[in-house]
């Protein structure tokens, strides 16, 4: 049995199995351009708008899903088959205008182009596996990440729950954690 070093474990992890790193390193970003940001007045309120549209983008989402429970295609999900990867997406990006690094926003670019195709590529092979014709019909009339503009029928509002939000992501906590390094930034530009 051949030993391996956390170091050879870590790379192997990172380029096998990503998904145990995307949310760590999502957070992560959003900390070290918290913490780093030089924010410009230009830049910020383009980003604020991003972030604010990002947080409740996820909110919605979050109070919808029933995870591996029910297909939730309803709310959000009428409109796109991974909300919560684009509220992430609004995030990073409105994270990187409102830090003011030039930086951020190729690091942004390189993380998400190598977490998630395979990440939405998982998810849709689950949902796949759990509810077959379902998610094939589904599918076929909702895209992964660019929205469709329909008018949602009264079927397709589903119900929203707070408590649902809380308990399935701790969503509510992340947007008040996001809020926290967003007005971190804002302390920065004033």
């Amino acid at each position: 049995m051949s030993k391996t070093t956390g170091l050879q474990r870590l790379l192997h992890d990172i380029r096998y199995r990503r998904d145990r790193f995307r949310q760590f390193l999502g957070v992560a970003f959003i900390i070290l351009v918290s913490a780093a940001g030089v924010p410009e007045k230009i830049w910020f309120a383009p980003g604020v708008a991003l972030v604010l549209l990002g947080i409740s983008v996820r909110l919605w989402a979050s109070g919808h899903i029933k995870k591996n429970k029910v297909l939730a295609t309803d709310g959000p999900y009428s409109f796109v088959r991974h909300p919560l990867y684009v509220g992430n997406i609004a995030l990073g990006f409105g994270f990187a205008l409102a830090s003011g690094l030039w930086w951020s926003l190729p690091l942004l670019i390189g993380f998400l182009v190598g977490f998630y195709p395979p990440a939405i590529r998982y998810e849709d092979e689950k949902l796949h596996r759990l509810f077959k014709e379902e998610w094939e019909q589904w599918r076929r009339e909702t895209r992964a990440l660019i929205p469709r503009f329909i008018h949602l029928r009264k079927d397709q509002y589903g119900n929203w729950s707070f408590w649902q939000s809380l308990r399935q992501n701790g969503e509510p906590l992340i947007a008040l954690f996001l809020l926290c390094c967003l007005y971190y930034l804002y302390m920065k530009l004033v």
